[in-house]
């Protein structure tokens, strides 16, 4: 149910845009290219069942988890401001 100048279906629409921003940015942070058989962050040697599962790796599985706890945001805010909403 949309109000004023939306349109029918404005705000799934914004959930759908917001989940493949999500989904292209993961996917643009896999990696690529040739991978590396020892970590690039501490040296360590990279399984080879890791090596086959995600060619292009370039670190262990703790440096990848490590760095996977990092906050990142998308800078993407797709919500009108309150002011918008309420007319």
């Amino acid at each position: 149910m949309a109000n004023g100048w939306a349109p029918d279906g404005a705000v799934q629409d914004q959930i759908e845009d917001s989940i493949n921003d999500a989904l292209s940015s993961a996917r643009a942070r896999l990696p690529s290219g040739e991978g590396l058989e020892e970590c690039e962050a501490c040296g360590e040697e990279i399984p080879p069942k890791r090596r086959a599962a995600l060619p292009g790796v370039r670190t262990c599985v703790l440096c990848q988890a490590e760095r996977d706890r990092r906050p990142s945001f998308s800078g993407i805010n797709r919500r009108g401001s309150k002011d918008s909403q309420l007319r």
